[in-house]
């Protein structure tokens, strides 16, 4: 930030925290941790989707492009659509027994069927 660009320090609030830093916009990165010490579960849902059948995994750690590339490696393991929201990989249809086996065979070693 330019510190003559007086539009840029409209946006600023009031703090009183001593250790605030008006110019550091930086979002934490998420650190990526071994897949062997994750705790994913891997539940269905139905509610809210259309009576449609949906197996969702949480409980991932890790940046979002990781989070994409094992949502897309499932998809296409499972040869369905799906999406990643809200740090969430939804996979259209039941398969959370295949989505089990996948993941173990990944290394996450601690992944478990949650009810749904």
């Amino acid at each position: 930030m330019n510190s003559n660009d007086w539009k840029d320090k409209l946006a600023f609030a009031y703090s009183t925290n001593p250790n605030y830093n008006p110019n550091n916009n930086e979002e934490e990165e998420q650190v990526s941790v071994e897949p062997q010490k994750q705790v994913l579960r891997v539940r269905l849902e139905k509610k809210n989707r259309g009576g449609k059948t949906v197996s969702i995994v949480t409980g991932f750690v890790g940046s979002e492009e990781e989070l994409k590339n094992l949502a897309k490696h499932l998809k296409s393991r499972c040869g369905v659509g799906g999406s990643v929201k809200d740090d969430e990989i939804i996979i259209q249809g039941d398969f959370r027994d295949k989505i089990l086996n996948l993941l173990q065979e990944l290394g996450y070693k601690n992944v478990k069927k949650a009810g749904g």
